[in-house]
Parts: C-alpha cells; structure tokens; sequence
C-alpha cells in the first residue's frame, strides 16, 4: 500500500489575534503535506480567516474545538466540534479519534466556533445560578449540602452542577477552566449578539459577574469564583460526599465541562506516514483508518499532547 506523508500541526492559541498571528505565521512554510488543526475557541470569523490563510497555501484546516478535561484527554474521552469539508475530516478522523469519544462534525469551518461559544454560555450561566442558589440557601440558614441532595434528585442537575457545587461550597477557585478564559468567551458571544441585535440578558449578567471577578484580580482562578461575592466566610472544613446519591447525567447532560484548553503554544508534530510496520500515524488518501499496529503508540502520543494542553478544563 502506498501511504502518503503529511505533517500535522496542532494550534492551541488563546484568542483570536494569537491565532491570526499563527496562521500568518505557519503560511510561510505550509505546503500541500501540511494539516493545520486549530483547537481555539474564537469568533466564527477569525477561525475562517485563519483557514483562508492556511488553505492559500494548499494546506488542510481543519477548526476542532473541544470539550473535556485533563483526564479526559488521558484516556481519550475528549468531544470535539468539527468544522471543515468532508474529506479534510477523513483526513483528519485518526487523529481525532485517538483522543475523543466522540467527533461531531458541526458543517462548514466557523460554525464548530458558533456552537463551542454556545455551550459555552450554557457553562457560565449555570455556574452564575448555582452560585446565586447557594447564596439563597445560605441566607435562610440552611445547609448547603442539603440544596446539593436536594438538586441531585433534579431535573435541572447536570455535569456542570456536579463538579462546580462542591467547589463553590469548599470555596476551593483553583483553575480548571480560568475567569479570563470564560470571560473572554461570553465577550465572543455578546459580540456575536449585537452584530446580530440579540439580547442575551443571561450571558450579559454572567459576562458582568466574571468582569468584577477580573477587577477584583481573581481572573486566574476558575470560574467557579463567581460564588466569591456572595461567601466572604471561610469555606467549611469539610463537605458532605454526595458522590454515592448522584444519579447518571441524562442523555443531554455532558458528564465533563465544556471548557477549552487556552495554553498560548503551539503543538507541532510530524504525522510521518510510510510503510513501516509501526508508524506513528497513518494516512491513506482514500481516508481509511490506519494499520492496526499503528492505534497503540498513536493514541498514546496524542493522550499525552491533548492531556499537557488541558490543563485548565474540567
């Protein structure tokens, strides 16, 4: 079988101008072998801009956003949101695959950005309520540990709940998915909003509370923090393990947070495909998946790279 060579290259940038940049970067040296995956979270505009600039050059682009945490990307349970042509996807599958659970292929490049930001929103908001919820039930007095039983047993529980409650609770901020980050997202999403004369009061009101924790000089911490403003008393030493009540997230409720990796790098490898009995990566120009004696050390690679870049998800 004849294999043909391609260099991949994975761009983990924090926002849009670092992209841009990168992608005017990269375009000096791309050529026809290159497949560039950008994994930011930006506007739908940048990310088909960075593409236009990458694909000048006969190089594939390919916009794979993602969802999930450190863990995740560890044993490869990662969820992407792709948005490229049908045959960059084929391109690109085996090396998505090592690392995810599942690829949901968006449509056109922009539009993984869209629904990434979207989810976002769902993210911040919730976190924002859990954090007014808990400041409710405090003021009346009653044990925060109860409001968790209490929403376990509830419709409105999900994913988010799970890992932010008992944080907010401990008063434990440090990051998984950091402030600036989130906040940086909810200005993308009220920017899409106004050029689309949208009136997003939700993702207003969380943009708002996450501004004031950056002011406060808090925008290292996770995003959680937005609960600071109502518990100015030490956390309690110890919380109640609710873990044993909790009953599986339904079939909407995504089990990890749907955050991004921001780390201001670039991860550049060589997909170097040949006829040698174990390749690192394989690519067939019909886009078939790679030699079975290729999967081991393939996913093993990519785990450890998606795990160094997911430092600040959940």
């Amino acid at each position: 079988m004849n294999w043909i060579q391609r260099f991949v290259m994975l761009v983990f940038v924090s926002d849009d101008e670092a992209l841009l940049q990168t992608a005017e970067q990269l375009g000096e040296t791309l050529t026809s072998r290159h497949v560039v995956l950008a994994h930011s979270t930006v506007a739908p505009d940048s990310m088909r801009t960075a593409a236009e600039i990458v694909e000048r050059r006969g190089a594939r682009f390919i916009e794979a956003a993602f969802t999930g945490s450190k863990p995740a990307a560890e044993t490869g349970e990662l969820v992407y949101y792709v948005g490229a042509s049908d045959s960059a996807l084929r391109e690109a599958s085996p090396i998505l695959e090592a690392s995810s659970k599942q690829v949901i292929h968006v449509g056109a490049i922009g539009q993984a950005s869209a629904i990434k930001i979207a989810t976002n929103m769902l993210t911040a908001a919730t976190a924002q309520a859990a954090a007014e919820a808990l400041a409710l039930v405090q003021a009346l007095g009653l044990a925060p540990a109860k409001f968790v039983e209490a929403m376990c047993a509830n419709a409105s529980y999900s994913g988010t709940l799970a890992m932010k409650l008992p944080k907010m609770i401990e008063r434990n901020f440090e990051p998984q998915f950091s402030v600036k980050h989130m906040l940086k997202d909810m200005q993308l999403a009220s920017q899409i909003a106004v050029s689309n004369y949208l009136d997003l009061a939700v993702t207003a009101a969380a943009r708002d509370q996450l501004f004031e924790q950056m002011q406060w000089g808090h925008g290292e911490d996770d995003y959680s923090a937005v609960a600071r403003k109502y518990f100015q008393d030490p956390g309690p030493a110890a919380y109640e393990d609710q873990q044993t009540k909790q009953p599986q997230s339904g079939a909407g409720e995504a089990g990890i947070e749907s955050a991004e990796s921001e780390t201001e790098s670039i991860a550049t490898y060589e997909a170097v495909v040949t006829a040698t009995e174990e390749p690192l990566l394989n690519f067939s120009g019909s886009g078939e998946a790679p030699a079975e004696a290729a999967t081991p050390l393939r996913r093993g690679f990519l785990k450890q790279l998606l795990s160094r870049f997911s430092s600040e998800q959940e």
